[in-house]
């Protein structure tokens, strides 16, 4: 059933409006606060992530247990169906960028500087850095967006993927500089083996060789994060050109996406091949 929801999922993603409607992150980011508000529980980073994150998850897999002895289990498809996509990145990817291709393709710097600040949240001194900048922003985004929540959901099912997502909203929503601390601890030690099985995933799609070296240093390293490695390692798999302002910008964004399509393409693939010999 798992390989049936990730296909399911992206027939959602590219002809269904249901993303929008499913990914409302207010009710869950309003208790956030309200537990950072109260003097009792402020003190507590922990307790916090129990409360809004640990209790949904003991309360999705009680759920899920309930419903999958019923009608041979699959009525749970629609739930996991809905929690895998509430656990995909917010936002859309292309539409973010668009703004950014045409001021890079027009040779607008000052445009361009300003959209990747305004859309991206990228900031730079020269224009080299600010096209490095939207590259790892794309990378990084593809990666926890779409790749870490599909490797959590098709391994360990929807309460890794929704475990995954809500230790996000917690490190990048959290007003509590403790709380997002340990939710960004807790995240990075998610991200530590799907981070790397994109990597290899590049290696087999782009330039081997030029991963492999990369790849020889950084496999054990605990201390890179992932959106430094993902970024690393995906520029060099692609062999994007040095970033320059105009339409070798836009084409180095066009080959990093065409970079992970490839990628998901073989995790489609893989995923599908495990389904079949299990």
């Amino acid at each position: 059933m798992s390989f049936l929801v990730l296909l399911l999922a992206v027939w959602v993603e590219k002809f269904s409006a249901l993303r929008q409607r499913v990914q409302r992150d207010g009710p869950w980011l309003s208790e956030l606060h309200k537990f950072e508000a109260r003097p009792k529980t402020a003190r507590r980073p922990w307790l916090i992530l129990a409360l809004l994150i640990l209790l949904p998850l003991v309360l999705l897999q009680l759920a899920l247990t309930v419903i999958g002895s019923v009608a041979y289990g699959w009525l749970a498809l629609p739930v996991h169906l809905l929690v895998l996509i509430y656990s995909l990145g917010r936002g859309d990817l292309l539409a973010a960028l668009g703004p950014f291709r045409d001021a890079c393709r027009r040779g607008d710097a000052q445009a361009a500087v300003h959209v990747a600040e305004r859309d991206m949240g990228v900031l730079a001194d020269n224009s080299e850095q600010l096209l490095h900048g939207v590259q790892g922003y794309l990378l990084w985004q593809a990666y926890q967006s779409f790749f870490a929540v599909i490797f959590w959901y098709f391994l360990l099912g929807p309460v890794a993927a929704l475990a995954y997502r809500l230790l996000a909203l917690a490190a990048e929503h959290s007003s509590t500089p403790a709380v997002a601390e340990r939710a960004a601890q807790l995240r990075h030690a998610f991200d530590w083996v799907p981070v790397r099985l994109l990597a290899a995933s590049f290696a087999l799609v782009g330039n081997f060789v030029a991963v492999s070296r990369v790849m020889l240093h950084e496999l054990l390293n605990w201390n890179i994060s992932a959106a430094q490695l993902i970024t690393r390692i995906g520029c060099v798999a692609s062999e994007v050109p040095k970033p320059v302002m105009g339409a070798e910008g836009v084409t180095g964004l066009d080959m990093l996406w065409e970079l992970l399509i490839r990628a998901a393409i073989v995790w489609y693939a893989g995923f599908a091949l495990w389904t079949l010999l299990v």
